[in-house]
């Protein structure tokens, strides 16, 4: 690329950025003329720069930020904010008043995923892998955290389906991954009013309670049960109890 390109460039991201995240107006990027564009409430913005497809669900109030993707089956609740970068896709479920951030650093805008019927690798809206995720009301999901991805448990059948439930008022801090369940008879669960700080990791069928707080690289193993919490690292299949 030539300098006189690169400039331009750089001056079309400007541009892009500078816009506002709150507007009273609303917007549903390739999709004006579509029948999706009814299920977007009234006075919620969609920056130009963000992909929506028409068939998601938007609440009223929403803000969308540049470089946002949000998929075919995915709902957002009212009065959510998601940040430059950050990706809701697959079968995803946002509560209202979630804050979904993310680093508006061009070179990582793909980096935060919020995700259940989605190949990582793959953009592409038809790479599904079974599965939900549903976020309650109120959680802020910080900088670089991937959310509701498939396990890591090699155990993990293909085709199978597999479920993250989190509660309400939890913040989940920069860098911190949480998966689904490992199996369609299971689920990953974290209950309400949680502090999980940075790079923390709550794998496959854990069940974390509620009011606990996890300081930073608090790592746990599969099917790991927690109800109250200090800062420790927990081998699989075991049940803490406060």
């Amino acid at each position: 690329m030539s300098a006189a390109a690169a400039a331009a460039a750089a001056r079309a991201a400007r541009r892009l950025l500078s816009c506002p995240l709150q507007t009273s107006t609303t917007r549903l990027l390739h999709a004006s003329d579509s029948q999706g564009a009814a299920r977007e409430a009234s006075g919620s913005f969609i920056h130009p720069a963000a992909v929506v497809h028409p068939d998601a669900s938007i609440g009223q109030g929403v803000s969308i930020g540049p470089f946002c993707t949000v998929g075919p089956s995915a709902r957002i609740g009212d009065a959510c904010q998601l940040h430059a970068g950050s990706h809701v896709v697959g079968d995803t479920e946002l509560g209202e008043g979630c804050v979904v951030q993310t680093d508006l650093n061009l070179k990582s805008i793909f980096w935060y995923i919020v995700e259940t019927k989605k190949d990582i690798l793959n953009i592409g809206w038809n790479k599904n892998i079974p599965g939900q995720t549903i976020i309650g009301d109120k959680n802020v999901i910080g900088h670089y955290a991937v959310v509701g991805v498939k396990c890591q448990d090699l155990k993990y059948k293909t085709g199978d389906e597999c479920f993250l439930h989190i509660g309400r008022s939890n913040e989940i801090r920069e860098y911190c991954s949480i998966h689904r369940s490992s199996k369609s008879c299971d689920c990953t669960v974290i209950g309400d009013n949680n502090l999980i700080m940075g790079s923390c990791h709550i794998a496959h069928d854990c069940k974390i309670g509620n009011k606990n707080i996890f300081a930073n690289n608090t790592l746990f193993a599969g099917h790991v049960v927690v109800e109250v919490s200090d800062n420790f690292t927990v081998v699989a299949f075991s049940h803490l109890l406060g």
